[in-house]
């Protein structure tokens, strides 16, 4: 029953299909009468209403300023479809029994329909489990991981009979110690590896989400467990261990990846996780960072300022520089409070760290059809080669969506693998 209805994909497929149909039946009988009042009366007014509710939203989300970039118009357009189902019920309540008892499920599926079509042009949520926060069939207590035991290189690794076929995920509380920064639980990826014994010293590697999002958005919208699983499968098992740590604080804040006066993230990722990976995980020396949209930028900020932490990089959408989408807001946000507040934010951005840094590699990845972040991409890599630094830009199809972010995480494992078990 899980794999039939909780699994079943949500981006395609039989269930966001059969959803659709049913969500535009619901919105014609919503909308459809054949009285003339209806149309020369309540049309009108739901069209109204309609349009006041999403110019009220269009002014909160403007000033507010939740999202970095505006929404695209098929998230206003489905927007406007959910607003109008609702407005509709509401003036249409009326007539014989057996349309006044349909009306509200008629609703609720014209809303579910938009949801799932505004879910799509992100692919946020790829399953029913994910909407619903089902834990996955593969999560793990941490406490029931074995310690440490016997290991081995890499290089001299043999799968052993007893390997597991999937990796595991389990939750944990990464404390920010020495940053003083409130971080939710993070999530890790333990392959099959590094469940048996002895085993591997396998190397690490962070991943940063997006913003505004969940810890979990990874292992639910980047597909994180399926991509490594299917790694390692081709590898003996071998894959990084992944930590997917905090690194906004909540759902809609923006601490830019930086350490101010929004928070000490950068502290956080370079001090604190690193030192929770060396007491509680048997890895080995090699780390890379990396993340989606406000979680590529920080991967690069991460990499340029704190090289010695994070010497690899890969930045899949993200910005050339952090941003609450207004550079003078950006900077009194952060370092308001500073002499020369414009001074000190240029002097942590990566395209001013790129010619101070050696011995930094990265990949940029990028959607083939992302007008915003494809131009910052180029413009990052520019500057990382023009620095001499080991940064190439990969292009794979899609937008500014999870559905890059898990291609480009796929199609770049192989070389993320290789530079880090090189690492010395």
């Amino acid at each position: 029953m899980r794999a039939l209805i909780l699994d079943s994909p949500l981006l395609f497929g039989w269930l966001p299909t059969t959803l659709t149909w049913l969500g535009v039946g619901s919105l014609v009988f919503l909308l459809v009468r054949f009285r003339r009042r209806w149309w020369t009366r309540r049309v009108p007014l739901i069209l109204l209403v309609t349009g006041l509710v999403l110019g009220a939203a269009a002014i909160t989300l403007a000033v507010w300023a939740p999202f970095p970039d505006p929404l695209g118009w098929r998230v206003w357009m489905w927007s406007g479809v959910g607003v109008g189902a609702l407005v509709a019920g509401t003036v249409g309540f009326g007539g014989r029994w057996w349309r006044r008892v349909l009306i509200v499920p008629a609703v609720v599926l014209v809303l579910l329909t938009a949801g799932v079509k505004i879910n799509a042009v992100y692919a946020y949520r790829p399953t029913l489990a994910g909407v619903l926060g089902v834990p996955a069939a593969n999560a793990i207590d941490f406490a029931a991981v074995p310690g440490t035991g016997p290991v081995v290189p890499v290089a001299g690794w043999q799968p052993p009979a007893d390997l597991p076929r999937a990796g595991r995920v389990a939750t944990v509380d990464i404390p920010g110690t020495v940053s003083g920064f409130a971080a939710r639980p993070a999530s890790v990826y333990l392959p099959p590896a590094y469940l048996v014994t002895p085993r591997p010293e396998l190397p690490v590697l962070v991943l940063i989400g997006g913003q505004p999002g969940d810890v979990s958005d990874w292992l639910q919208a980047g597909e994180l467990p399926t991509i490594m699983d299917r790694y390692a499968a081709a590898h003996g098992g071998l894959a990084p261990v992944v930590v997917v740590p905090d690194a906004t604080g909540s759902s809609f804040a923006d601490p830019l990846c930086l350490d101010s006066r929004l928070g000490n993230v950068q502290t956080y990722l370079a001090t604190d996780v690193p030192a929770w990976v060396a007491a509680h995980l048997q890895v080995g020396p090699g780390r890379a960072i990396g993340g989606f949209s406000y979680g590529g930028t920080c991967a690069v900020q991460m990499a340029t300022n704190h090289p010695d932490a994070y010497p690899t990089f890969l930045d899949m959408s993200g910005e050339v520089e952090p941003s609450l989408g207004d550079h003078a807001k950006t900077v009194q946000a952060a370092y308001g409070d500073r002499t020369d507040p414009e001074a000190a934010y240029r002097a942590t951005l990566p395209l001013t760290r790129f010619p101070q840094v050696r011995g930094i590699a990265g990949r940029v990845v990028v959607g083939r059809d992302d007008a915003i972040y494809g131009p910052q991409a180029r413009q990052v890599v520019d500057a990382a080669q023009a620095a001499g630094l080991d940064v190439t830009l990969s292009v794979v199809n899609g937008t500014h969506s999870w559905t890059v972010a898990k291609d480009g995480l796929a199609a770049e494992l192989p070389w993320v693998w290789g530079r880090l078990v090189s690492s010395p």
